[in-house]
């Protein structure tokens, strides 16, 4: 993708609200040209993979009509198009690992842009930190409290965040790094210099 190039996104979600403000911070995005479609029904879906041949479909899974992604991805008139999960509540992991990437109503703009830079192969080669740059800066938060031997509670304090929030993160954590326990999480921190050895020692 050339940095001129208009991006076309095609938001599938039947919440106006949560469509149109979706729509909004994308657009706000800067270094990127981003033009959204708005997307309110299965027919609509259609028409706009026919019409507009977006280069990213993000959509809620519990869009009305069954969402078949991976029957999406396999068919050839949608080859190329990233398709992204919006997570407005909480979903099936083993369906969502066939989406390219998630959106949550609770990632903060920061977190949309590095997945938008992800997604886009905007942020360049894994620089050998172990995959460390997979991680947005606040699930890199919540792993260094994880591995402190914080409950999920104490984390949502100590983040300002709503537990759900941090149940969300630990989820999309564990999906990226498939890392399920917290002994992993713990050398995944100390390799990736996330914490130093005596920052946990009373935990190991």
């Amino acid at each position: 993708m050339q940095e001129d190039d208009t991006l076309k996104i095609a938001i599938a979600e039947t919440s106006v609200i949560v469509r149109s403000g979706l729509a909004l911070v994308l657009k706000r995005m800067q270094g990127l040209k981003v033009l959204p479609i708005e997307v309110v029904s299965p027919e609509s879906l259609t028409d706009c993979m026919r019409l507009h041949k977006p280069d990213i479909l993000i959509i809620n899974p519990a869009f009305p009509g069954y969402f078949d992604v991976r029957k999406f991805k396999e068919d050839p008139q949608h080859a190329g198009v990233k398709c992204v999960a919006l997570l407005c509540s909480v979903g099936d992991n083993s369906m969502l690992k066939y989406y390219d990437e998630t959106f949550s109503l609770y990632d903060d703009p920061e977190e949309l842009r590095e997945k938008m830079n992800r997604l886009l192969d905007l942020s360049g080669q894994e620089d050998g930190n172990g995959g460390q740059e997979v991680l947005s800066s606040r699930e890199k938060e919540i792993v260094t409290c994880v591995v402190k031997g914080m409950t999920n509670k104490e984390i949502a304090d100590t983040l300002f965040l709503s537990t759900h929030t941090v149940i969300t993160h630990r989820r999309n954590i564990a999906r990226k790094l498939q890392i399920h326990s917290p002994a992993g999480l713990t050398i995944y921190a100390i390799v990736n210099k996330l914490v130093e050895i005596q920052d946990i020692k009373g935990y190991l």
